[in-house]
């Protein structure tokens, strides 16, 4: 009578990954290894959250491709927009913002922001030499940031099942001191749908995954080549 009974509730259960793409099935180490596979061979990606580099905590709004990037990028109470087609990069933000790098981040008089208008809504050249070009193309690398935000350490397990985005999700979960998460989706290919860094380094959602966007760089008459003059002033 009890074997009926547990048959039969197993029955009305049904089975958990019924109409899933199986990796619920598969080890963590396997799980990781499709979500990682699945990210490397995708066309593009939206992505959102915050990332904490060097003690300093930013806050991504990005669309990535291969070959460039469009999106926001929040430090602080400072946020600009970032545009990357190809090798070229480009830097847009208020009157305000460029006023307070002028001041290294302190806090600008009016006259201050007034000379910086002619950079108000404009998009700026970060020259490739300039030592911010590498860090702020980082936001930008869909390939790079992948890689970075996929790295996790410690012994692999398989965590709780979820929903991320309206996606059932599994979890795989490395370390028992934190480190890293990776929410993989259940439906269609085993894309990452959410990255927990290690060591508190941040959390963002994936999503958009191989949905194309326009990506083109932006017409001259808003461009500055504001990096160059500056590079020549302090030649």
């Amino acid at each position: 009578m009890c074997a009926g009974l547990t048959a039969a509730l197993s029955a009305c259960a049904g089975d958990p990954d019924e109409g899933t793409n199986g990796v619920g099935k598969l080890s963590a180490t396997r799980v990781e290894k499709k979500a990682r596979a699945a990210a490397e061979k995708a066309g593009s990606v939206k992505l959102s959250g915050n990332v904490v580099s060097k003690g300093v905590n930013y806050r991504l709004n990005m669309r990535l491709k291969r070959d460039g990037a469009t999106g926001k990028v929040s430090k602080g109470n400072s946020t600009f927009a970032l545009l990357k087609v190809g090798k070229d990069l480009f830097l847009k933000a208020d009157a305000d913002f460029w006023a307070r790098q002028e001041k290294g981040g302190k806090e600008p008089s009016k006259s201050d922001v007034r000379a910086a208008g002619k950079l108000d809504g404009k998009y700026v050249v970060v020259p490739s030499g300039d030592p911010a070009y590498k860090q702020l193309s980082g936001f930008a690398d869909m390939r790079l940031l992948l890689d970075g935000l996929l790295a996790m350490n410690g012994k692999r397990e398989i965590g709780d099942r979820g929903e991320v985005g309206g996606v059932r999700t599994v979890r795989v979960q490395a370390g028992e001191g934190g480190g890293g998460i990776v929410d993989v989706s259940l439906i269609g290919k085993p894309y990452p749908m959410r990255v927990e860094r290690g060591g508190g380094a941040g959390t963002l959602e994936l999503a958009e995954w191989n949905k194309d966007f326009a990506l083109r760089a932006p017409n001259k008459k808003q461009v500055v080549d504001y990096g160059r003059k500056i590079a020549a002033a302090r030649s």
